[in-house]
């Protein structure tokens, strides 16, 4: 190989890299942005169907992105009903018959809660930055703000649902404004769009998150962040299965 072709291969190799470091580093701090250290939300979920929709009140707690519990608020027949993320692991309280299940990875890619959202949600804010490679592909307007577009493809040895995801993530806040999830065709089967940012825990994040599947026509869920408490000293601890039954 002449010495100029390795020093082509050596540029473009070390390209490849830096712009890798930079995709991951800029879904990196979107993340840290939108959960802080610790997080305390206040939100509400509306599902969306042709001929029917009803309306969840949530309240949620996480710490780093390993840790999150998820408590129904309302409507009635579901309060009390909680969700627990520890790493990779879920576990749903069911209070109605007084159990705790843990659930199997075949249940990951199932409806979370009747919405368009799927078990493994819960879980991908960590999943998202340890078991994808990132690319940096451009930039795009989304509205009218510029956003990275960004590429995310799973590592072959992570047990994940999606074959790939674009995030798009705004250059001068970081707030991630949209993000497509595809199939193992390539095929696009969910869009999750930003349609309101405002002020959140003295931080601009989203406020009304908009999730659609493609091949549902009439059908979407969408996510309203009310309030959001960044910071406050929550122990490791609470976290646990036993925690999740003492929720008030």
């Amino acid at each position: 190989m002449k010495p100029g072709c390795i020093s082509f291969l050596f540029i473009l190799f070390f390209t490849c890299s830096v712009h890798s470091q930079d995709a991951r580093e800029i879904v990196r701090k979107a993340d840290l942005k939108a959960r802080g250290e610790t997080s305390i939300t206040d939100m509400s979920m509306k599902v969306v169907r042709p001929n029917w929709s009803k309306e969840m009140r949530l309240k949620a707690w996480t710490k780093g992105n390993k840790l999150a519990m998820i408590q129904i608020l309302s409507p009635a027949k579901e309060r009390g009903i909680v969700y627990l993320k520890r790493g990779k692991e879920v576990w749903n309280w069911i209070p109605s018959i007084e159990r705790t299940v843990k659930m199997p990875p075949s249940m990951m890619s199932q409806s979370w809660m009747g919405t368009d959202f799927t078990n493994d949600d819960l879980v991908k804010e960590f999943s998202i930055l340890e078991d994808y490679v990132h690319a940096l592909l451009g930039e795009e307007n989304i509205g009218e703000r510029m956003c990275y577009r960004i590429q995310l493809i799973p590592k072959p040895e992570a047990a994940v649902v999606w074959s790939k995801v674009m995030l798009w993530i705004e250059k001068a806040e970081l707030v991630m404004m949209k993000a497509e999830y595809f199939d193992e065709d390539n095929v696009l089967v969910n869009r999750m769009l930003v349609n309101e940012v405002g002020q959140l825990g003295g931080r601009l994040l989203p406020t009304i998150i908009e999730m659609t599947p493609m091949d549902k026509k009439g059908q979407k869920t969408i996510i309203t962040n009310h309030t959001i408490e960044f910071d406050r000293q929550v122990a490791d601890e609470f976290f646990s299965v036993n925690q999740m039954q003492k929720l008030p």
